[in-house]
Protein backbone atom coordinates (compact mmCIF):
# COMPACT_ATOMS: atom_id res chain seq x y z
CA UNK A 1 0.00 0.00 0.00
CA UNK A 2 1.52 3.77 -0.96
CA UNK A 3 -2.22 5.96 -0.31
CA UNK A 4 -1.41 9.86 0.66
CA UNK A 5 -4.13 12.01 1.76
CA UNK A 6 -3.01 15.77 2.43
CA UNK A 7 -5.99 17.86 4.01
CA UNK A 8 -5.30 21.37 4.56
CA UNK A 9 -1.53 21.05 4.88
CA UNK A 10 0.04 24.46 6.13
CA UNK A 11 3.70 25.51 6.66
CA UNK A 12 4.74 28.79 8.64
CA UNK A 13 7.94 29.70 9.83
CA UNK A 14 7.33 32.24 12.30
CA UNK A 15 4.52 34.18 11.63
CA UNK A 16 5.36 33.57 7.59
CA UNK A 17 3.19 30.90 5.70
CA UNK A 18 4.76 28.89 3.33
CA UNK A 19 2.14 26.20 2.54
CA UNK A 20 -1.08 27.27 1.97
CA UNK A 21 -3.69 24.55 2.84
CA UNK A 22 -2.83 21.93 -0.18
CA UNK A 23 -5.58 19.11 -0.39
CA UNK A 24 -4.08 16.13 -2.00
CA UNK A 25 -4.53 12.32 -2.52
CA UNK A 26 -2.05 10.47 -4.34
CA UNK A 27 -3.31 7.46 -5.51
CA UNK A 28 -1.30 4.07 -4.78
CA UNK A 29 1.55 2.52 -6.81
CA UNK A 30 1.26 6.21 -9.17
CA UNK A 31 4.46 8.57 -9.89
CA UNK A 32 3.07 11.82 -9.09
CA UNK A 33 5.20 14.76 -9.49
CA UNK A 34 5.55 18.00 -7.89
CA UNK A 35 6.94 20.29 -10.32
CA UNK A 36 7.18 24.57 -10.24
CA UNK A 37 10.20 27.34 -9.53
CA UNK A 38 12.57 27.48 -7.03
CA UNK A 39 10.75 28.80 -3.50
CA UNK A 40 7.06 27.37 -4.56
CA UNK A 41 7.19 25.30 -1.69
CA UNK A 42 7.03 21.99 -3.39
CA UNK A 43 10.52 20.31 -2.02
CA UNK A 44 9.15 22.08 1.62
CA UNK A 45 6.02 19.41 1.04
CA UNK A 46 8.09 16.13 0.13
CA UNK A 47 9.52 17.34 3.83
CA UNK A 48 6.72 17.33 5.17
CA UNK A 49 5.57 13.92 4.20
CA UNK A 50 8.83 12.48 4.79
CA UNK A 51 9.05 13.71 8.76
CA UNK A 52 11.76 16.03 8.19
CA UNK A 53 10.07 19.24 8.38
CA UNK A 54 6.81 19.74 11.18
CA UNK A 55 3.08 19.84 9.88
CA UNK A 56 1.76 23.20 10.81
CA UNK A 57 -2.45 22.96 10.38
CA UNK A 58 -3.76 20.12 8.43
CA UNK A 59 -3.83 16.00 8.55
CA UNK A 60 -1.22 13.98 7.30
CA UNK A 61 -2.61 10.57 6.36
CA UNK A 62 -0.87 7.53 5.18
CA UNK A 63 -2.51 4.01 4.14
CA UNK A 64 -5.13 6.08 6.08
CA UNK A 65 -3.40 6.29 9.50
CA UNK A 66 -2.27 9.63 10.64
CA UNK A 67 0.89 10.54 10.48
CA UNK A 68 2.13 13.95 11.37
CA UNK A 69 3.75 12.85 14.78
CA UNK A 70 4.88 10.19 13.45
CA UNK A 71 8.68 9.60 13.46
CA UNK A 72 10.26 9.17 9.91
CA UNK A 73 11.53 5.93 10.15
CA UNK A 74 8.10 4.55 11.22
CA UNK A 75 6.16 6.30 8.19
CA UNK A 76 7.11 3.69 5.69
CA UNK A 77 8.30 6.39 3.15
CA UNK A 78 12.51 6.28 2.12
CA UNK A 79 14.02 9.42 0.67
CA UNK A 80 16.47 10.11 -2.27
CA UNK A 81 17.68 13.35 -2.01
CA UNK A 82 19.64 16.01 -4.60
CA UNK A 83 23.14 15.17 -2.83
CA UNK A 84 23.85 10.92 -3.02
CA UNK A 85 25.17 11.30 1.02
CA UNK A 86 26.68 7.97 0.33
CA UNK A 87 29.45 7.15 3.11
CA UNK A 88 32.72 7.03 1.61
CA UNK A 89 34.48 4.24 3.83
CA UNK A 90 31.87 1.88 2.91
CA UNK A 91 31.59 -0.46 -0.40
CA UNK A 92 28.56 -0.08 -2.44
CA UNK A 93 27.10 -3.11 -1.17
CA UNK A 94 27.74 -1.71 2.57
CA UNK A 95 26.21 1.22 1.51
CA UNK A 96 22.74 -0.28 0.52
CA UNK A 97 22.40 -2.71 3.32
CA UNK A 98 23.71 -0.18 6.29
CA UNK A 99 19.59 0.42 7.28
CA UNK A 100 18.99 -3.20 7.41
CA UNK A 101 22.15 -3.96 9.74
CA UNK A 102 21.09 -1.14 11.64
CA UNK A 103 17.38 -2.83 11.80
CA UNK A 104 19.25 -5.92 13.16
CA UNK A 105 18.64 -8.38 9.54
CA UNK A 106 21.06 -11.30 9.55
CA UNK A 107 24.20 -11.21 7.13
CA UNK A 108 22.94 -13.10 4.67
CA UNK A 109 19.35 -12.09 4.26
CA UNK A 110 21.71 -8.34 4.15
CA UNK A 111 23.07 -9.66 1.30
CA UNK A 112 20.28 -11.70 -0.42
CA UNK A 113 18.38 -8.56 -0.37
CA UNK A 114 21.43 -6.12 -1.51
CA UNK A 115 22.25 -8.47 -4.26
CA UNK A 116 18.21 -8.64 -5.65
CA UNK A 117 17.96 -4.83 -5.43
CA UNK A 118 21.29 -3.93 -7.37
CA UNK A 119 19.79 -7.01 -10.08
CA UNK A 120 17.14 -4.71 -10.67
CA UNK A 121 19.20 -1.69 -10.92
CA UNK A 122 21.87 -3.16 -13.23
CA UNK A 123 24.69 -2.37 -10.26
CA UNK A 124 25.79 -5.93 -9.28
CA UNK A 125 29.55 -5.30 -10.96
CA UNK A 126 29.75 -2.24 -8.59
CA UNK A 127 29.14 -3.56 -5.10
CA UNK A 128 32.37 -4.55 -4.23
CA UNK A 129 33.52 -0.83 -5.21
CA UNK A 130 34.28 2.26 -2.94
CA UNK A 131 31.76 5.48 -4.02
CA UNK A 132 35.03 7.21 -5.17
CA UNK A 133 35.17 4.88 -7.90
CA UNK A 134 31.88 5.86 -9.00
CA UNK A 135 30.59 8.03 -11.59
CA UNK A 136 27.20 10.71 -10.72
CA UNK A 137 24.96 8.06 -12.44
CA UNK A 138 26.36 4.90 -10.54
CA UNK A 139 26.10 7.11 -7.17
CA UNK A 140 22.85 7.85 -7.75
CA UNK A 141 21.84 4.55 -8.65
CA UNK A 142 23.39 2.90 -5.22
CA UNK A 143 21.25 6.03 -3.28
CA UNK A 144 18.36 4.63 -4.59
CA UNK A 145 19.10 0.86 -3.94
CA UNK A 146 19.19 2.23 -0.49
CA UNK A 147 16.00 3.21 -0.31
CA UNK A 148 14.90 0.31 -1.94
CA UNK A 149 16.25 -2.51 0.35
CA UNK A 150 13.87 -1.14 2.91
CA UNK A 151 10.48 -1.64 1.02
CA UNK A 152 8.65 1.34 1.32
CA UNK A 153 5.41 2.11 0.73
CA UNK A 154 5.95 4.90 -1.40
CA UNK A 155 9.51 6.52 -2.49
CA UNK A 156 10.50 10.51 -1.87
CA UNK A 157 12.57 11.98 -4.74
CA UNK A 158 13.97 15.15 -4.04
CA UNK A 159 15.56 16.71 -7.40
CA UNK A 160 17.38 13.71 -8.29
CA UNK A 161 18.92 14.38 -11.19
CA UNK A 162 19.62 17.58 -11.02
CA UNK A 163 23.68 16.98 -10.13
CA UNK A 164 24.07 14.76 -13.27
CA UNK A 165 24.40 16.14 -16.90
CA UNK A 166 21.93 16.66 -19.69
CA UNK A 167 22.74 12.79 -21.59
CA UNK A 168 22.76 11.13 -18.02
CA UNK A 169 19.54 13.01 -16.72
CA UNK A 170 18.05 11.26 -19.88
CA UNK A 171 19.21 8.22 -19.27
CA UNK A 172 17.87 8.35 -15.66
CA UNK A 173 14.59 9.55 -16.33
CA UNK A 174 14.12 6.75 -18.66
CA UNK A 175 15.74 4.00 -15.54
CA UNK A 176 13.27 5.72 -12.88
CA UNK A 177 10.22 5.41 -15.19
CA UNK A 178 11.22 1.68 -15.91
CA UNK A 179 12.16 0.99 -12.00
CA UNK A 180 8.63 2.11 -11.32
CA UNK A 181 6.78 -0.06 -13.32
CA UNK A 182 8.81 -2.93 -12.46
CA UNK A 183 8.70 -1.92 -8.81
CA UNK A 184 4.27 -1.11 -8.52
CA UNK A 185 5.80 1.38 -5.69
CA UNK A 186 3.95 4.95 -5.19
CA UNK A 187 6.60 7.93 -6.17
CA UNK A 188 6.22 11.38 -5.68
CA UNK A 189 9.22 13.25 -7.43
CA UNK A 190 10.10 16.86 -7.04
CA UNK A 191 11.82 19.01 -9.62
CA UNK A 192 11.72 22.52 -10.97
CA UNK A 193 12.12 20.64 -14.62
CA UNK A 194 9.13 20.53 -16.31
CA UNK A 195 10.50 18.14 -19.18
CA UNK A 196 10.89 15.67 -16.47
CA UNK A 197 7.62 16.46 -15.08
CA UNK A 198 6.10 15.87 -18.55
CA UNK A 199 8.36 12.43 -19.29
CA UNK A 200 7.61 10.76 -16.27
CA UNK A 201 4.10 11.80 -14.08
CA UNK A 202 1.43 9.89 -14.08
CA UNK A 203 0.17 12.94 -13.02
CA UNK A 204 1.60 16.38 -11.84
CA UNK A 205 0.97 18.71 -9.53
CA UNK A 206 2.11 22.48 -10.62
CA UNK A 207 3.25 24.45 -7.39
CA UNK A 208 2.96 28.04 -7.23
CA UNK A 209 4.15 30.00 -4.31
CA UNK A 210 2.88 27.76 -1.99
CA UNK A 211 0.14 26.60 -3.60
CA UNK A 212 -1.20 24.10 -6.01
CA UNK A 213 -2.08 25.56 -9.42
CA UNK A 214 -3.40 22.42 -11.06
CA UNK A 215 -3.26 19.38 -10.74
CA UNK A 216 -3.70 16.50 -13.75
CA UNK A 217 -2.61 14.08 -16.07
CA UNK A 218 0.80 15.97 -17.85
CA UNK A 219 -0.97 16.46 -21.85
CA UNK A 220 -4.25 17.65 -20.14
CA UNK A 221 -1.92 20.28 -18.15
CA UNK A 222 -0.17 21.25 -21.61
CA UNK A 223 -3.41 21.59 -23.61
CA UNK A 224 -5.72 22.64 -21.11
CA UNK A 225 -4.20 24.61 -18.50
CA UNK A 226 -5.86 26.36 -15.79
CA UNK A 227 -4.61 29.60 -15.75
CA UNK A 228 -1.92 31.64 -17.15
CA UNK A 229 1.27 30.24 -14.84
CA UNK A 230 0.49 26.91 -15.87
CA UNK A 231 0.20 27.43 -19.83
CA UNK A 232 3.90 29.17 -19.27
CA UNK A 233 5.94 27.35 -16.97
CA UNK A 234 5.06 24.21 -18.83
CA UNK A 235 5.95 23.77 -22.88
CA UNK A 236 9.56 24.58 -24.35
CA UNK A 237 10.05 27.51 -25.39
CA UNK A 238 7.20 29.15 -23.94
CA UNK A 239 3.95 29.65 -25.01
CA UNK A 240 3.47 32.72 -26.81
CA UNK A 241 0.99 35.44 -25.16
CA UNK A 242 -0.60 38.59 -26.74
CA UNK A 243 -2.59 40.96 -25.43
CA UNK A 244 -5.94 42.55 -26.37
CA UNK A 245 -5.15 45.24 -28.87
CA UNK A 246 -5.39 49.21 -27.75
CA UNK A 247 -6.84 51.85 -30.10
CA UNK A 248 -3.70 52.72 -31.66
CA UNK A 249 -2.82 48.88 -32.14
CA UNK A 250 -0.48 47.88 -35.54
CA UNK A 251 -2.36 46.52 -38.48
CA UNK A 252 -0.28 43.25 -37.37
CA UNK A 253 -1.05 43.01 -33.97
CA UNK A 254 -4.88 43.53 -35.17
CA UNK A 255 -4.73 40.68 -37.73
CA UNK A 256 -3.13 38.10 -34.77
CA UNK A 257 -5.70 38.97 -32.36
CA UNK A 258 -8.51 38.77 -34.84
CA UNK A 259 -7.23 34.81 -36.23
CA UNK A 260 -7.88 33.87 -32.71
CA UNK A 261 -11.48 34.14 -33.92
CA UNK A 262 -14.74 34.95 -31.82
CA UNK A 263 -13.72 35.17 -28.13
CA UNK A 264 -15.24 36.52 -25.09
CA UNK A 265 -15.51 39.29 -23.72
CA UNK A 266 -13.34 39.25 -20.95
CA UNK A 267 -10.52 37.75 -22.97
CA UNK A 268 -7.58 39.98 -22.19
CA UNK A 269 -4.69 37.59 -23.67
CA UNK A 270 -4.76 34.72 -25.92
CA UNK A 271 -1.85 32.06 -25.75
CA UNK A 272 -0.15 29.88 -28.90
CA UNK A 273 2.16 27.39 -28.46
CA UNK A 274 6.01 27.84 -30.58
CA UNK A 275 4.96 24.16 -32.02
CA UNK A 276 0.97 25.87 -33.23
CA UNK A 277 2.23 28.99 -35.70
CA UNK A 278 2.76 27.84 -39.00
CA UNK A 279 5.25 30.14 -41.22
CA UNK A 280 4.20 30.92 -44.88
CA UNK A 281 6.21 33.37 -47.93
CA UNK A 282 6.63 36.90 -47.16
CA UNK A 283 2.79 38.55 -47.81
CA UNK A 284 1.16 35.68 -46.60
CA UNK A 285 -0.56 35.89 -43.02
CA UNK A 286 0.84 38.68 -40.74
CA UNK A 287 4.20 39.36 -42.02
CA UNK A 288 7.10 39.68 -39.38
CA UNK A 289 10.85 39.35 -39.18
CA UNK A 290 13.35 36.79 -38.65
CA UNK A 291 15.43 38.23 -35.33
CA UNK A 292 17.05 35.09 -34.52
CA UNK A 293 17.00 31.19 -35.69
CA UNK A 294 18.13 28.28 -33.43
CA UNK A 295 18.94 25.50 -35.08
CA UNK A 296 19.17 22.15 -32.21
CA UNK A 297 19.23 19.63 -34.82
CA UNK A 298 15.75 17.82 -34.67
CA UNK A 299 13.72 21.21 -34.46
CA UNK A 300 14.07 25.07 -35.04
CA UNK A 301 13.16 27.51 -32.79
CA UNK A 302 12.45 30.99 -35.04
CA UNK A 303 12.43 34.51 -32.98
CA UNK A 304 9.88 36.62 -34.49
CA UNK A 305 9.50 40.24 -34.24
CA UNK A 306 6.60 41.61 -35.26
CA UNK A 307 5.32 45.45 -35.37
CA UNK A 308 3.33 46.36 -32.40
CA UNK A 309 4.39 43.87 -30.23
CA UNK A 310 6.98 43.97 -27.57
CA UNK A 311 7.98 40.37 -27.22
CA UNK A 312 8.97 37.96 -29.87
CA UNK A 313 7.09 35.29 -30.89
CA UNK A 314 9.02 32.53 -31.04
CA UNK A 315 8.25 29.29 -33.29
CA UNK A 316 8.76 26.03 -33.25
CA UNK A 317 9.38 23.77 -36.87
CA UNK A 318 11.19 20.64 -38.15
CA UNK A 319 14.60 21.14 -38.66
CA UNK A 320 14.99 20.51 -42.49
CA UNK A 321 11.71 22.79 -42.86
CA UNK A 322 13.83 25.85 -41.37
CA UNK A 323 15.75 27.43 -44.05
CA UNK A 324 15.85 31.37 -42.64
CA UNK A 325 18.09 33.94 -41.97
CA UNK A 326 18.29 37.26 -39.47
CA UNK A 327 16.50 39.64 -41.13
CA UNK A 328 14.60 37.37 -43.85
CA UNK A 329 11.08 38.22 -43.76
CA UNK A 330 7.98 35.69 -43.15
CA UNK A 331 4.50 35.26 -42.55
CA UNK A 332 2.98 33.70 -39.99
CA UNK A 333 0.28 31.90 -38.88
CA UNK A 334 -2.17 29.77 -36.27
CA UNK A 335 -5.27 27.69 -36.45
CA UNK A 336 -7.74 29.31 -34.33
CA UNK A 337 -8.73 26.18 -32.47
CA UNK A 338 -5.12 26.11 -31.25
CA UNK A 339 -5.43 29.30 -29.27
CA UNK A 340 -6.03 29.82 -25.60
CA UNK A 341 -7.77 32.81 -24.02
CA UNK A 342 -6.64 34.28 -20.73
CA UNK A 343 -8.94 36.70 -18.17
CA UNK A 344 -7.61 39.77 -16.42
CA UNK A 345 -6.99 37.50 -13.36
CA UNK A 346 -4.71 35.26 -15.48
CA UNK A 347 -7.30 32.59 -15.63
CA UNK A 348 -7.94 30.20 -19.39
CA UNK A 349 -11.14 30.80 -20.38
CA UNK A 350 -13.38 28.00 -21.65
CA UNK A 351 -14.35 27.05 -24.87
CA UNK A 352 -11.19 26.32 -26.82
CA UNK A 353 -9.29 23.09 -26.58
Amino acid sequence: MGQLALQGIRKSYGTTEVIHGIDLDVHDGEFLVFVGPSGCGKSTMLRMIAGLESITGGELLIDGVRANELRPADRGAAMVFQSYALYPHMTVAENMGFSLRMAGISKAEREQVVQRTADVLRISHLLPRLPKALSGGERQRVAIGRAIVRKPSVFLFDEPLSNLDAALRVTMRIELSRLHKELGTTMIYVTHDQVEAMTMGDRIAVFNQGRIEQLGAPLDLYAQPANEFVATFLGAPRINLIHRPVADASAAHLALWAAAGPLAAEAQKIGIRPEHLHLADNGASVPARVVLAEHLGDASVIHLQIAGLEALLNVKMAAREARLQVGDMVGVGFDATDALSFAADARRLPGRR
